[in-house]
Parts: structure tokens; sequence; C-alpha cells
């Protein structure tokens, strides 16, 4: 008799429980249809690294979680997740940014580049990522792929820097490793090699 009355107790919570569930959805997908104007569109095209990426993202969602945990773009690093350190550094624009810094939202329509999208269609790095491979720049590199979209950014409208220049145009990014002279020495050996390429004059 025990083993019936449980039964059927059970039996009535999995219907009590599907009914709430089907209330909740019905709730839910309402509350959707009726979202208030000037509400926050969740799911968004980016365009990252050239690529058109739908993307379902929070409102209040930085660009550098979009990059990490949604497109799986894991160059983009997260060091202190509030502007200090540089580490999330990406271009936007052509303009480089602390994606920490930046909601998601607020990139539509605008054109982001991350470490991953320099790499040349051929495989073949760019010159920026080959002059620090060269200097041995990176130490434990976790600053690497911000110090680099730094120097990209830098040498897109500086194209002939001095070292002041760039030690200026670096210095929002952070190396852990002190390891500021071989980054310096890195730009210096790209702008090199960008003017023997013809890139810039």
């Amino acid at each position: 008799m025990t083993s019936n009355l449980s039964r059927r107790r059970f039996i009535k919570g999995v219907i009590a429980s599907s009914a709430a569930a089907a209330t909740s959805s019905a709730w839910y997908s309402a509350a959707a249809n009726d979202r208030p104007a000037g509400a926050v569109e969740r799911l968004v095209t980016l365009n990252v690294n050239g690529r058109k990426r739908p993307v379902d993202v929070l409102p209040q969602e930085t660009l550098a979680h979009t990059l990490r945990y949604k497109l799986g773009l894991t160059g983009t690093k997260l060091g202190c997740n509030r502007g200090e350190c540089g580490a999330c550094t990406v271009l936007v624009d052509d303009i480089n940014h602390y994606a920490c810094s930046m909601l998601t939202h607020s990139v539509r329509g605008r054109a982001v580049v991350t470490v991953e999208g320099l790499q040349r269609s051929s495989g073949e790095l760019h010159p920026v990522q080959q002059a620090f491979i060269d200097e041995l720049a990176p130490q434990c590199g976790f600053c690497t792929p911000g110090q680099i979209m730094s120097a990209v950014a830098l040498l897109k409208d500086n194209p002939n820097p001095t070292r002041e220049e760039a030690r200026q145009a670096l210095a929002g990014n952070l190396c852990r490793c002190g390891a500021y002279d071989h980054y310096l020495n890195a730009v210096e050996r790209a702008a090199k090699s960008l003017r023997a390429e013809g890139q810039i004059t």
C-alpha cells in the first residue's frame, strides 16, 4: 500500500512539474514577444576577423568574454578584467581597445580583429607576429597577444615610429616578466620588415 501511495505521489509530482514548466515557457515566450522598445537584442552578428559570426550576447556582456567563451578566440587574454593590463587588446576599426572594457553590443557593425585574425590566408604569420618570435620577445607569453595588437595598431597609424613612440604606444600593455625592451626591439624589426615588403613607407 505504501509503495502505491509513493508511486501515485510521484506521478502527481511529474504532472504538476510539467504543467509548471509549460506555463513558464509560455510566459517567457510572451515576454520575449512583448520586449519593450529599446531593449537589447540578444542574437547579434559580429564582424570578427573578416567573418560574420552570429552569437547570443547578454546585455552587459563584454567583448572579451564573447570572444573567448562564445567564439573560442582564446588569444584574447583576460588578465585584470578592468582595463588596466592590456592582455585583452583587440583592434576595432583598426584602433586598439581593451576588450574587457567594451560591451559586445557596442561593436555591432564594426570590424573586430583579434590576434588570430592577423595571420595571412597563406598561413604565414603577420610581420609583427614574426618579429616578436625573431626577437624572442615573449617570456611567459600571457601579455604577448595584447602587445602584438597594440604594435599592429601603432604601425598602421605610424609606420616608422621612434623607439620612444613605440614605448608610448605599448605603455598600456603590462608585462609581468619585464620584457619591455624585447617588445620594443620587435616593433622596430616589424617596421623594417613591413617597409621591405612595401606595405609601409
